[in-house]
């Protein structure tokens, strides 16, 4: 027999590095489930800190109205513009992350952000206040965009349920705990108005530090490029060719634009998940932020509440949060029975039953809270109850969504979730504004039923993506839809089973 040709591979040509194996130790997936879970409670910390920010001084308006004279109006802006920080945030840290890494686009920011309170402590004018109130969101955004990312380097599909339930409910424990934090310092005579802000820059330091210890660098497409950078050095000539896929993206400045500006926005154009979900959970967020406006109305002007008083309401707004975090990791065992058929990547609406349930409950809290807080003579505890269900609604909503967004586009969640973050924060920052004036002009019972019936119109969006989703996924340029190919499959060994059993039975 002729012996076989044997071609040599160029030395020029490109060799792409991959992990060394399935159980690689340096692939993040493969990390162990302690260091897993450390820094998921990394991500969720970040997370609390960053969302705590930017509750904590509305409730402290009253003494920022005093010290530098101004409107309540004025005193808004507060909180609204570090909202509209949320909004340019995500411009720089979504597709940044996916190009130089979580860890180091993380801590940036999250250091920035520790930094700027400072300033905004001892500040003599509200113009440096709010200046830096709004630069503050755009660094302490970074958390929200980065985290589902990272959770979606390190877990599979099983602990990844687990995972963002925990993350999506410190979503909304942040925004409920700084009313409760802010009130007790607000009311303490002995505290001055700066306070609030040296109590964050605390909060914000002690969490940095702990990202700073705790979190490496989880994104496989960095970890390969230092991988082969580190070959290269060790042997020039010989790994010379070895190149990671992250590494042969244009680099160009327009590349580099496609990929951190472009990108984020030609997904929500073209996705129209992403754009329903969007919208929802634009309106959802923005319910959140009216709440802060609607409590004083409602419990302090109307029931005459303290400012303490009022911000222990918000602890209704936490135990919601914590009772959808419990329902989630109950759907998410559920979800796990499955992941061995479908070889660890299960249908993405599977991850939509919070979101059902909560966009019915979102309805009928909403009525409940409006039309049992208008009346003095009904009892304070019976709309304060209906606060638990609006926090548990709206926390059944966004986790269960942006697990949705995660699970759908995987690699790319970070991009799906700057453009997402940056549309809800917009609309978030602008209902603050006009709430009191709309409480007032159309009562509490009307206002809160006109928010109920916003609600309803866009409860059926959840329910629609669980019927329809799979088949509007696989028309996305982005989502990777392995669930979708591991149908097929397991479609085609179905079949190849009932034709076997067909032959026997014919043979018989």
């Amino acid at each position: 027999m002729p012996e076989p040709e044997v071609h040599e591979v160029p030395s020029n040509e490109p060799i792409v590095v991959s992990w060394d194996g399935p159980d690689d130790p340096h692939n993040p997936q493969n990390f162990s489930n302690s260091r897993k879970w450390v820094i998921t409670a990394v991500c969720c910390a970040l997370t609390v800190n960053a969302t705590f920010a930017s509750s904590a001084p509305s409730i402290a308006g009253v003494r920022l109205i005093e010290r530098f004279n101004i409107s309540e109006e004025v005193s808004e802006l507060v909180t609204v513009l570090f909202l509209m920080g949320y909004v340019l945030g995500p411009v720089f840290w979504g597709s940044g992350s996916e190009m130089f890494g979580r860890r180091y686009v993380l801590l940036l920011a999250m250091c920035s952000y520790t930094i700027l309170f400072i300033g905004q402590g001892v500040a003599t004018n509200i113009q440096t206040v709010l200046v830096l109130r709004f630069f503050s969101g755009a660094f302490a955004v970074a958390p929200l965009i980065t985290s589902g990312g990272i959770l979606a380097d390190i877990w599979n599909a099983q602990g990844r349920g687990y995972a963002t339930s925990l993350f999506g409910g410190c979503v909304f424990l942040g925004p409920s705990l700084g009313p409760l934090i802010g009130g007790f310092v607000a009311a303490d005579p002995r505290l001055g108005w700066e306070w609030i802000y040296w109590v964050m820059m605390i909060f914000a330091g002690a969490c940095t530090l702990f990202a700073i210890v705790c979190l490496p660098e989880t994104y496989g497409p960095i970890l390969l490029t230092r991988k082969a950078i580190r070959l290269r050095n060790e042997d020039p000539i010989g790994n010379g060719n070895l190149l990671s896929d992250h590494e042969k993206l244009d680099s160009s400045f327009h590349g580099i634009l496609e990929r951190t500006l472009y990108r984020p926005w030609k997904m929500m154009a073209k996705e129209p998940i992403l754009i329903l979900i969007t919208v929802y959970m634009s309106v959802v967020y923005g319910i959140l932020y009216a709440l802060f406006e609607a409590f004083p109305v409602i419990f302090v002007e109307k029931r005459g509440f303290t400012v303490t008083q009022q911000g222990l309401l918000f602890i209704g707004i936490g135990i919601g949060s914590v009772l959808t975090t419990f329902m989630n990791l109950y759907f998410a065992k559920q979800v796990n029975k499955i992941i061995p058929k479908w070889k660890g990547f299960p249908p993405a609406e599977l991850r939509l039953y919070s979101a059902m349930i909560g966009s019915v409950m979102l309805v009928i809290s909403s009525f409940w809270l409006g039309w049992t807080g208008n009346y003095a003579s009904i009892p304070w505890y019976v709309p304060g109850i209906s606060t638990v269900f609006v926090g548990m609604a709206i926390s059944a909503i966004f986790t269960s969504l942006i697990t949705y967004i995660v699970d759908t586009y995987l690699l790319l969640a970070a991009s799906a979730l700057a453009s997402n973050t940056m549309i809800r924060s917009l609309v978030g920052s602008v209902f603050p504004l006009f709430t009191v004036q709309m409480y007032h002009n159309l009562g509490i019972n009307w206002a809160s039923t006109l928010i109920a019936l916003i609600c309803l119109l866009l409860s059926p969006i959840p329910f629609l993506f669980f019927k329809y989703g799979a088949r509007i996924r696989q028309h996305s340029k982005f989502a990777p839809c392995l669930d979708l190919k591991i149908a097929k499959q397991i479609q085609e060994q179905e079949e190849a089973q009932v034709r076997g059993q067909s032959s026997f039975y014919d043979f018989a």
